[in-house]
């Protein structure tokens, strides 16, 4: 069973789903892990209370881009209070497989800058998001 979520984390690794630039992004956050040089740049379009688009880029270990693969798929449609309300476990529970405590920064980067995105824990505005768009945002 562990080979297949291998396989599984490599797939969203080698093809991501949601990557690239997201057009007429509302809230846009940057990630980092510098303990690995992990990166990602998390863009959202939300219209409403719900997140209609999801878009990442970056570079890092195939944890850290599956996590944000899987992330993106998990949000997207989902309402803006849903998401921001995720949790670690959350995250692990997509991802499928065991990870080490030297790994999970890895594993959880693409959540906490989901939620700095949101405006939550990492982004400290109220659960909402940025008001401006992407293009005034620096990626």
């Amino acid at each position: 069973m562990d080979d297949l979520y291998r396989d599984y984390i490599l797939e969203h690794y080698r093809r991501p789903h949601n990557f690239g630039a997201l057009d007429n992004a509302t809230a846009t956050q940057e990630g980092a892990n510098p303990l690995c040089g992990d990166r990602i740049t998390l863009q959202l379009r939300v219209v409403g209370d719900q997140i209609a688009a999801v878009g990442f880029t970056g570079r890092g270990c195939a944890i850290s881009q599956a996590s944000a693969s899987l992330l993106t798929d998990e949000v997207k449609g989902k309402e803006v209070d849903a998401a921001a309300a995720m949790q670690a476990s959350d995250v692990l529970d997509l991802l499928g497989i065991e990870i080490s405590p030297a790994r999970m920064k890895c594993a959880l980067l693409s959540l906490e800058t989901l939620q700095g995105a949101l405006g939550g824990p990492a982004g400290k505005a109220g659960g909402k998001a940025p008001a401006e768009p992407a293009s005034s945002a620096q990626a």
